[in-house]
């Protein structure tokens, strides 16, 4: 019988890794993507084109969306490496 082999779901990089994580804790949290605009003092679509990997975020703003997100923006990071691992 031939061997089989499992594909692993690759995320293609970074920014879309971030978005995946960036949605999903905010979601945890229980945020709209306009509520959670309002908070950080980001404009909605800004959010959205994070959330969709079209753009990354300046330093300065993961440290802003980490803190909304109430943990450090190391975990942040971390989440975003597991999420290309996986």
């Amino acid at each position: 019988m031939p061997r089989t082999t499992r594909k692993r779901a690759i995320t293609p990089n970074p920014r879309v890794a971030f978005g995946i994580v960036l949605r999903s804790l905010r979601e945890q949290h229980g945020f709209s993507q306009d509520s959670f605009a309002h908070l950080t003092g980001y404009h909605r679509n800004y959010i959205g084109q994070l959330e969709r990997g079209e753009k990354s975020p300046s330093l300065s703003a993961l440290f802003n969306l980490a803190e909304a997100l109430e943990i450090r923006p190391s975990q942040l990071v971390r989440m975003i490496e597991q999420q290309l691992r996986s």
